[in-house]
């Protein structure tokens, strides 16, 4: 496991916790994470990445900026991202997202313009579907539920958080894999302890994950896109948070937009194993080379 530096850049409230990987002279990737997650999910496909500078926030309300302030929204962690990039005196980059993350880096990209070299979405970043009659916090509860009840529990160790997290299908299976118990320990912080991801950012940001404000972001990018999506949802489940059928009316909406199913992956396990993390660092080098 290659450990990542650590370093803060200012943004609007404060200062934001990034991680970096690779030559810092590398073309750079700036790679967003999931709605609860860390800079500490990008650990394997950093590694499959060697060639490139990998830069990943702990985006506004998670990780060690867990303590800069709302508003949260797509807007504003997209407004960070560009300052992050002025503090970091990057110019033009590459941009890949993971489920939250990729619609922060579709916004990032609409904001740049010219400047975003390519856009990578994984697993997310496409808006979702209200179904006809479903409440928009009913839709949340159903595809995030586990995910937002572990940020109001509190734990009396780090060995109940982990056996909490080997409960879960989709990454119970890995909690012994180094890089994925980094990630899971970095999570944990305070007395009692607990997730460090503010439930109000949760919250306000999966509200728009639904509605065309992300539409009207992906029509705003002018770099090259691709969508990677996999069969299984947060709970290891068929189907995922996208259908075969989603996809097909988003590649209409979308055409400039590479969608690739990629089989054999969940939503977690696309960008923490190796595996997953080869299918993104392809979708990655694959587009620069076209871009």
């Amino acid at each position: 496991m290659i450990e990542p530096r650590v370093s803060t850049v200012a943004v609007d409230g404060g200062e934001m916790t990034i991680g970096e990987w690779g030559d810092p002279a590398a073309p750079p990737v700036l790679a967003t994470h999931g709605i609860t997650a860390s800079h500490l999910a990008w650990l394997r496909v950093a590694e499959a990445l060697p060639d490139r500078r990998v830069i990943a926030p702990d985006l506004r309300g998670r990780g060690g900026s867990n303590g800069l302030p709302g508003p949260y929204g797509m807007a504003t962690h997209a407004a960070d991202m560009v300052r992050l990039l002025e503090g970091l005196g990057i110019d033009r980059v590459q941009l890949v997202g993971h489920s939250m993350g990729a619609f922060i880096a579709a916004a990032t990209a609409a904001r740049l313009g010219d400047r975003a070299t390519g856009v990578v979405l994984v697993d997310g970043g496409i808006p979702f579907v209200l179904p006809p009659g479903v409440d928009l916090q009913d839709a949340i509860t159903a595809s995030l539920g586990p995910v937002i009840a572990r940020l109001s529990m509190t734990f009396p160790d780090r060995a109940a958080y982990h056996d909490f997290w080997r409960r879960t299908p989709a990454l119970g299976p890995l909690v012994d894999d180094e890089a994925v118990r980094a990630y899971i320990d970095y999570d944990l912080v305070g007395d009692p302890l607990h997730s460090a991801s503010a439930p109000d950012a949760v919250a306000q940001d999966s509200r728009e994950f639904y509605g065309d404000e992300a539409g009207a972001a992906l029509d705003a990018i002018t770099a090259p896109t691709a969508m990677l999506w996999v069969p299984r949802d947060l709970q290891d489940v068929e189907p995922g948070l996208y259908t075969a059928e989603a996809i097909a009316t988003a590649d209409e909406r979308w055409p400039a937009i590479r969608t690739r199913f990629v089989d054999g992956f969940n939503h977690y396990t696309i960008v923490m194993t190796p595996a997953g993390a080869a299918e993104v660092a392809r979708a990655v080098t694959g587009q620069t080379a076209r871009s």
